[in-house]
Parts: structure tokens; C-alpha cells; sequence
């Protein structure tokens, strides 16, 4: 009987100090919960500004040669004798090579010949029609019918001296392509003939050119501009480059020509520039690592890049309004030192997420915010 009352007290005890430990816990998690409501997040923001930014913009650049033309033999012919090789520097109608066909001589011959045949018979029929004229003159003795004849006859021989002359000066122009003459000044970068070579037009003779004729002493620096900067350039900018070939020197040229419109394909403005070369040191085919500055011509509306969102189907910022965020769509300019240029339904004055995130939801309630510095 005793045992069973002492049994029983342990077992009550037990319980009591059971139902003490849980309302302790229970008080413990109303107080954690009640810390963890309390600590809200804080929500940093910044007003938009209005401003202008100057960035740089670097881009791929390819230096080309002022001029540059392929030479073919403009009649079929073969190579007489050449003049010019690979890295010679010519000047202005500079004889590069002369050729050589027969079958020309041999038609210039013909057509001297035809010529001073026909020279001959206006001569004479000149000379009949003169003394018939002459004759007229008395009344009775030319009948007009004879005279009119006469006239024509000189006419007839007259158009044909003509078509004569022509077709000789048509081949001695032909026989004068047989000079291959420098049209500019520059350098032979490439010969691919030698004497004795049958050569003539492409496609019909030579697949490919005599020779290349390239203008070095002045070279385009040429660039394509992605149509988000093409707002940014002016025709009077000045551009830095450089070139593997010479890493520590830069070099720098003028904007001279813009296209004034977009590739279809890549969507970008086409820029050439000038690059004075005197000493040849730049070499046409080059690639150049060009950096653009980007000066704003209107001031735009400022915002730190931490504050643009870069999702997967829009680029927006975070706006607050009345306590709450609002998703709004911008599109992006330049970029400098941590601040970004943007566009969309934004104005001056207007507050931000300063560090935006797509956790913070269209729409939602922003309960502690914060003026950042």
C-alpha cells in the first residue's frame, strides 16, 4: 500500500513539472516570434536625378587603306615586261607593266590603211564637187541633178573617212591598255604575275589581279557603332586607339565620316575616320582597340546601377510610390563610375530602390524606408 502511494506522487510530480516546462516554452516562442516581427526589413532609396554623363565606349576597329585597287590587264595579252614588285612605293600613272599582243598590231595596221584609202577617195570626190561648183557658176553648163550628186558622193566619202578615224583611234586606245599604269600613289602589297604570263580581264584571262595598289601614307580607322550609342556621337570627336603590334603607343584620329544609317544585320552605324600614317607604320588589315568617348549631348536621368534590374523578360527599376513598389520599365544609355543613364516613364525627384532585387514584388508593401546617403 505504501509502495503504490509512493508511486503514484512520483508519477504526479512528473507530470506538473511536464505541464511547467511546456507553458515556459510556449512564453519562449511567443517572444521569438514577437522579435522577429519586430525586425522588418529596411528598405534603402534614392531620388533620380537629372544629369549628363561622360563614358567611353571600346570597340573593334579595322584600319584600311585610304585607296586600294586590283589591276587587271583590260585586253588579252601577255606579260611583256614588269616594272614594280611587292613593297614598291609608285607614284601617279607610274608604268607598272607593258604587254604584248600581236593581233592589235596587226588591226592598227589595217586600220591606218582603211584609213588613208578613205582619206583619199573624200579628197578626190571634194575635188570633183569643187570644180563642178566652180563650173555652175555659168549659167547652162552643171545641170543641178549632177551637182546635187557630186555633193552627196563628197558627203558619203566624208562619214566614212570619219567611221574610218574612229575605229583607228579605238584600237590605238586599246593598245595603249597595254601600259598598266599606277592610277594613284601608293604600294604594290601584292603581284601575281610574271613575265611571259597570259593575263586579261577577270574572269576572261586572270582570276586574279596583276597587281594590288594600295594608298598607306593615310588609312580608315572604320567602326560599327551599336545603334544604343549612335545618339552619343559627334561628327568633330576625337577617338584614342591602339594595336597589338604597338602596345604601349597610342595613336588618335578625327570622326569624318558617318554612315547616317543602320546595317540591317547588325544594327549598327558604320564611322570612318582618318588616320594620318606618313611613316607607314600602320599596316592596312590591322585590328584596333578604339575607345570612343561618350559625351552626352542632353542632360538624361541619373540612377546607380545597383538600382537597375537586368530580368529575364525586362529591364526596370523600383519606384515608390505611396509605400508601396512599383515595377517600371526604362531602357539603358551610358555607364560611369557606378551610375548608369536610363529612359522610361521615370522624372527627376522621383524615389527608388537603391539596391533593387525581383524579390521585392510588383506591388508590394515597402514598410521601413530609408533615405540612402
Amino acid at each position: 500500500m505504501k509502495n503504490n502511494f509512493l508511486y503514484m506522487y512520483a508519477a504526479g510530480l512528473c507530470l506538473w513539472m511536464s505541464v511547467v516546462a511546456m507553458g515556459c516554452n510556449s512564453a519562449g516562442g511567443e517572444r521569438e516570434n514577437d522579435n522577429v516581427a519586430e525586425e522588418t526589413p529596411v528598405t534603402e532609396v534614392v531620388s533620380v536625378q537629372k544629369g549628363r554623363l561622360n563614358a567611353a565606349l571600346q570597340l573593334p576597329g579595322e584600319l584600311q587603306a585610304f585607296q586600294q585597287v586590283d589591276l587587271y590587264a583590260k585586253e588579252n595579252s601577255f606579260v611583256k615586261k614588269l616594272y614594280a614588285d611587292v613593297g614598291s612605293e609608285v607614284k601617279t600613272g607610274q608604268l607598272l607593266a607593258s604587254l604584248e599582243a600581236p593581233e592589235l598590231n596587226a588591226q592598227l595596221a589595217g586600220a591606218d590603211s582603211r584609213l588613208k584609202s578613205l582619206e583619199a577617195l573624200y579628197i578626190a570626190s571634194k575635188a570633183n564637187y569643187d570644180r563642178l561648183y566652180e563650173t555652175s557658176k555659168t549659167p547652162g553648163t552643171i545641170s543641178p541633178n549632177d551637182l546635187d550628186q557630186a555633193l552627196a558622193r563628197k558627203n558619203s566619202d566624208y562619214a566614212q573617212w570619219e567611221a574610218a578615224r574612229s575605229a583607228y583611234k579605238e584600237i590605238a586606245d586599246t593598245r595603249s591598255y597595254l601600259e598598266i599604269r599606277a592610277p594613284f600613289g601608293g604600294v604594290i602589297s601584292a603581284r601575281n604575275v610574271n613575265t611571259g604570263a597570259y593575263v586579261g580581264p577577270s574572269g576572261k584571262g586572270s582570276e586574279l589581279p596583276m597587281f594590288t595598289l594600295q594608298e598607306q601614307r593615310k588609312l580608315r580607322l572604320i567602326i560599327a557603332v551599336p545603334e544604343l550609342y549612335t545618339g552619343y556621337l559627334d561628327g568633330r570627336d576625337k577617338v584614342g586607339f591602339s594595336v597589338k603590334a604597338f602596345p604601349n603607343q597610342h595613336f588618335t584620329a578625327a570622326i569624318q565620316r558617318m554612315a547616317g544609317a543602320l546595317d540591317t544585320r547588325l544594327r549598327s552605324q558604320r564611322i570612318e575616320m582618318d588616320v594620318v600614317n606618313n611613316d607607314k607604320k600602320l599596316l592596312p588589315g590591322m585590328i584596333a582597340e578604339v575607345n570612343i568617348p561618350l559625351s552626352g549631348k542632353d542632360s538624361t536621368l541619373v540612377i546607380p546601377k545597383s538600382a537597375l534590374i537586368n530580368g529575364t523578360e525586362r529591364l526596370f527599376v523600383i519606384k515608390v510610390a505611396g509605400n508601396k513598389a512599383e515595377w517600371v520599365d526604362v531602357q539603358k544609355g551610358a555607364e560611369e563610375n557606378g551610375k548608369i543613364a536610363v529612359y522610361g516613364k521615370l522624372a527627376a525627384g522621383d524615389t527608388i530602390v537603391k539596391t533593387a532585387t525581383e524579390e521585392i514584388r510588383n506591388g508590394a508593401a515597402l514598410k521601413q524606408i530609408k533615405k540612402a546617403d
